[in-house]
């Protein structure tokens, strides 16, 4: 078919695991063509030998923004528009009233959806290398992180059982002296002979930094609640423990060399340096930002579109007399989470800041809404110089300004 049919077809693809269901239609809603591919190399390579067939860039809907078949259909040169999988589930039955749900018939749904409603999604615009780089270091990150979170609280809690001191000794159980430390004495037993020449011995060797002297680290220990473990349950319960530092030692190694990429990484971009400029953005909240907000800007024209896809506005719920305000679940919830770090740690540092955030929490919003209220107000600057590619400027800052000049009190 010629590249002039190609504006007159549409395709929607359910994606899956090892399988992705496709159908193509025409501009009358008729059916031209549906097939099941595999998830890999050949499977990929049919999928776009037959849409080809249609023209060399067929408009395809699918409910997910990225992944490797996503960025295989935009490189080929297909226009990419991701539907929401609510805006799908929504949709469901205006087609079907039985309630069943197969994806050869989602795959009919998407096609159809963009078809009916195009005009409502833009399509997706390859990012360059470096923020795919960066996406795919920073999500990495947060994964491991998270990882290393839920190890740490079940190391928190077998710790709990039978030796509760040894989780309290140094502030972080996961930090590479508290992970030291519990890889030396994992029971009560094998620290039966701890003193303060040994604890400070032990200190150097792993150049503790803290502030606490070891006669501290040791009232600490000893300070709190005996274990009642029978013996032969507490050296079980040591073993886990130990079989866990085992685990988060090289876990924590890697979230480190993570993390000193990802700062290396964000500084050398021009972007990056935008973002950091933002009061105590750092790095790694910085690069989360970027790798979330990326640099196609026409993916957010408007301010409007930025706050949503971040989840930093409530949705609003209107019928008659009766109006209702809720909390956004769909959104980016990695750009939610990044840019909410910036806007907690920023009121610490910046007097307009902490006006926001003061000013919620005296009308009634707890520490999580007042948060989100300071987000937002910080997504319009971070906007706005992310558009026009400009550094932040407390010159230009007119609100926080008036603030300083006495004329925002």
């Amino acid at each position: 078919m010629s590249t002039e049919t190609s504006s007159n077809v549409f395709a929607g693809l359910d994606w899956a695991v090892r399988t992705h269901a496709v159908c193509v239609i025409d501009a009358s809603g008729t059916v031209r063509e549906r097939f099941e591919v595999a998830h890999d190399r050949e499977g990929l390579a049919a999928l776009m030998q037959r849409l080809a067939r249609f023209g060399a860039s067929v408009r395809i809907a699918i409910e997910r923004p990225s992944g490797l078949i996503v960025d295989a259909l935009v490189e080929a040169g297909h226009q990419v528009f991701p539907i929401h999988p609510n805006a799908v589930k929504a949709s469901r039955p205006r087609y079907r009233s039985h309630g069943g749900k197969c994806d050869a018939s989602d795959a009919y749904l998407l096609a159809d959806l963009l078809r009916t409603d195009g005009h409502r999604w833009t399509a997706l615009s390859p990012q360059s290398d470096s923020i795919r780089a960066l996406r795919t270091l920073v999500r990495s990150r947060d994964d491991l992180v998270a990882t290393r979170v839920a190890l740490g609280n079940q190391l928190h809690s077998t710790l709990g059982a039978f030796w509760p001191g040894a989780a309290v000794i140094f502030a972080d159980i996961t930090s590479p002296i508290g992970l030291a430390f519990l890889k030396r004495y994992p029971s009560p037993a094998s620290a039966a002979r701890l003193n303060q020449a040994r604890l400070l011995r032990f200190c150097r060797a792993q150049h503790y930094s803290g502030r606490r002297s070891p006669a501290e680290l040791l009232a600490r220990l000893r300070a709190a609640a005996q274990g009642l473990a029978a013996p032969l349950t507490a050296e079980s319960m040591a073993q886990v423990v130990r079989s866990l530092v085992a685990v988060l030692v090289p876990l924590v190694a890697q979230i480190a060399a993570l993390t000193r990429r990802i700062e290396s990484f964000v500084e050398s971009l021009p972007d990056g340096q935008i973002i950091m400029s933002f009061p105590r953005a750092g790095r790694v909240c910085a690069a989360q930002i970027l790798a979330e907000l990326g640099d196609v800007r026409e993916r957010f024209p408007t301010l409007d579109r930025l706050v949503a896809e971040a989840g930093a506005v409530p949705v609003t719920y209107q019928s008659g007399k009766t109006r209702s305000v809720s909390f956004r679940w769909a959104c980016n919830h990695r750009l939610r989470h990044a840019i909410t770090c910036l806007a907690d740690n920023s009121r610490h540092a910046n007097v307009w800041a902490h006006s926001i955030y003061a000013g919620a929490r005296a009308r009634g919003c707890n520490h999580q809404h007042a948060t989100r209220i300071l987000a937002r107000a910080w997504l319009g600057v971070i906007w706005r110089a992310w558009t026009d590619r400009k550094p932040y400027d407390p010159a230009l800052h007119n609100a926080a300004l008036k603030l300083a000049s006495g004329e925002g009190g």
